[in-house]
C-alpha cells in the first residue's frame, strides 16, 4: 500500500537536494505546549518555537508563529482558525504563494506541520508538502543546520476557500445523531477515557472512537508510520470511506494529523472540529461521556 498523495510528504534527502532551489520555500512552524493539568480553565501555556528556531533550523528556513500570526487572537480559545481573508494575507505576507513549493516542518511532532497543511488546503493553495519526521529526523541524519533568522519576500495566490474542512460545535453535535458520520478523538487515551480533566469536564464527545495521533507516527523519529501500519490501525476501528469522519482533539491541532493520514489513505469526506475539547468540555449544554 502507498500513500495516495505522496507529493504531500517529502523526505530529508530530497529536501537536502533542494536547498538551493529558489522555488522551494521552507518553514519551521513549531509551537511548544506546557500543560497545566491542574488548571482546566487554562489547559496549557503556549510558547512559540522561535527560540528553538534561532538555535537550529534547516538552512534558509523561515519561522511561522501559529498562535500570534495565524490564529484568531480575539477567540477565547487557542489556535482558533481566523477568517479566510486574514489567513490568506498572513500566508502571503510570509512568502507563501505562487510559484513556490512550500515545505512545512516542525520539531518534536508532526501535528504543527499538518495544522498548517490543512490551513493551506482551506485556502486552496496546493503546492504544500510536509517534511517527514521534521527537524528531529533532519538533525538525526546529520544534515546541515544554521542559526541565523530568515524571511521570504511576500508572495501572492488566489485563495479558493473550502469551508467544508473546519467545523464548529453545532456541526459536531448534529453529527452525533447521524449514522453516516464517525467521530474520532485524536487525544491520548487518558483524556479520551475521562481520567484527565485537562480541558474542563473530563471525557469525550459521546460515541467517538479514540485514535491517538501519536500512535500514527514512529516514537523515536516522529516519522509517519507506513501506509500499511496506519491502515491497520484504521481498520481495527472499522472506519468506512463512505462515511464523513469528524476529527477532534484538544484545540484543533492533533486532529489535523489524523485527518491528514486519513486523507492520504483515501478517506475523502473529512472534517476537523477547530476548537475541539477546549470548547466542548467547557460548554455544559453539550453532552460528554467517560469510562
Amino acid at each position: 500500500m502507498e500513500f495516495k498523495y505522496p507529493e504531500a510528504i517529502v523526505e530529508c534527502d530530497w529536501l537536502l537536494n533542494q536547498l538551493n532551489n529558489d522555488n522551494v520555500r521552507i518553514y519551521d512552524c513549531t509551537t511548544i505546549l506546557h500543560y497545566t493539568d491542574d488548571h482546566p480553565d487554562k489547559p496549557y501555556d503556549v510558547e512559540s518555537g522561535y527560540e528553538l528556531y534561532k538555535k537550529s533550523h534547516i538552512p534558509g528556513a523561515s519561522f511561522l508563529n501559529l498562535q500570534n500570526d495565524f490564529s484568531n487572537n480575539d477567540s477565547k480559545f487557542k489556535f482558533t482558525l481566523p477568517n479566510s481573508d486574514y489567513l490568506a494575507e498572513a500566508f502571503q505576507n510570509h512568502g507563501i504563494g505562487e510559484p513556490f513549493h512550500i515545505i512545512f516542518y516542525s520539531r518534536n511532532g508532526m501535528q504543527w506541520s499538518t495544522r498548517f497543511w490543512w490551513m493551506a488546503q482551506y485556502l486552496g493553495y496546493k503546492k504544500i508538502s510536509i517534511l517527514n519526521g521534521g527537524i528531529n529526523e533532519w538533525e538525526r541524519l546529520g544534515m546541515p543546520t544554521e542559526s541565523k533568522s530568515n524571511s521570504y519576500k511576500p508572495a501572492k495566490f488566489d485563495a479558493s476557500v473550502n469551508d467544508r474542512i473546519f467545523v464548529d460545535k453545532e456541526y459536531v453535535h448534529s453529527s452525533m445523531s447521524d449514522d453516516s458520520s464517525i467521530l474520532i478523538n485524536a487525544l491520548p487515551e487518558d483524556l479520551h477515557r475521562g481520567q484527565n480533566p485537562r480541558y474542563g469536564r473530563p471525557g469525550r464527545i459521546p460515541d467517538s472512537i479514540n485514535i491517538p495521533f501519536h500512535t500514527l507516527v514512529e516514537a523515536d523519529s516522529f516519522k509517519f508510520k507506513s501506509p500499511d501500519e496506519i491502515m491497520s490501525i484504521f481498520s481495527d476501528h472499522a472506519l468506512e470511506k463512505s462515511k464523513t469522519i469528524v476529527n477532534y482533539c484538544g484545540g484543533g491541532i492533533s486532529a489535523t494529523l489524523d485527518s491528514f493520514l486519513l486523507y492520504q489513505l483515501g478517506f475523502n469526506d473529512l472534517k476537523i472540529y477547530d476548537n475541539s475539547m477546549s470548547e466542548w468540555a467547557k460548554d455544559d449544554s453539550l453532552p460528554i461521556e467517560k469510562d
